[in-house]
């Protein structure tokens, strides 16, 4: 490949469907592989984040280096970012003792932050301009603090707001929907609704996780984390394999 053709080229997914079910199917994982290593490992919040923050920056730093996009080094590290979203935001919510509302809020503010600040540094916050380590760094950090978002956001809706594990999955479900709508019928902002989606993919794959894993008593399916962990895995590798994977190509 020539260096033309390097520079045209992001290191990251085109957007595509495939890109969206596999998104959901790692958040999901996010869920039950970070609470399957905080609960049923019993290692706790502290120590759950710890890890998976050492596994994900490995990733970024991979990611980074690498020299095109490779679609396992991305997933993986998505994957990555996703459980450290999960034991992050429950060491916020829970360990810090700020409460669902005000774990939300923070996460909401720093994830607007970031994005301010990663406009006003290279212009734009669209995906398919990632491809130089300023703006990777950028995306990377913008994502943990969406996930993590996205994981209080989830507990806050299924908890808080007393809608329970199937009804957050019909909440977040129908705001992607709508998400979806205004992206093929209305002229807003491409790159918002990207945005909005990728944020609202982590919630929802947080209550599924949940309620694929939570007690019966408490409206889950009761299911053993490594076992959902397991399947989720397997079936990202089978997505990943299966569905259309190409780099986004940048805008001239």
């Amino acid at each position: 490949m020539t260096a033309a053709q390097h520079t045209a080229i992001a290191k990251v997914p085109a957007i595509t469907l495939g890109f969206w079910i596999i998104k959901i199917l790692a958040t999901t994982l996010g869920e039950t592989g970070g609470d399957a290593v905080t609960m049923s490992m019993n290692l706790g919040y502290l120590t759950g984040t710890a890890i998976f923050a050492t596994l994900f920056i490995a990733c970024v730093l991979m990611q980074i280096r690498a020299s095109a996009f490779h679609p396992f080094v991305y997933w993986t590290t998505i994957v990555a970012s996703t459980t450290v979203g999960t034991t992050l935001a429950d060491l916020v919510d829970r360990s810090l003792g700020i409460g669902y509302t005000g774990g939300t809020t923070l996460l909401l503010s720093l994830v607007l932050i970031t994005l301010w600040l990663w406009y006003r540094t290279l212009g734009t916050v669209a995906v398919d301009s990632v491809g130089d380590p300023k703006s990777e760094w950028f995306y990377w950090v913008t994502i943990t603090f969406s996930q993590t978002l996205g994981t209080a956001l989830g507990d806050w809706v299924a908890d808080t707001a007393g809608l329970g594990y199937v009804g957050g999955i019909y909440i977040f479900g129908a705001a992607l929907a709508i998400v979806a709508a205004l992206h093929f019928w209305t002229r807003i902002s491409k790159v918002a609704l990207f945005w909005a989606a990728f944020i609202l993919t982590r919630p929802l794959g947080a209550v599924v996780g949940d309620f694929l894993d939570k007690p019966v008593a408490k409206g889950g399916l009761e299911l053993s984390r490594y076992a959902a962990s397991a399947w989720l895995a397997v079936a990202i590798v089978a997505c990943v394999l299966l569905l259309p994977q190409r780099a986004a190509k940048r805008p001239h």
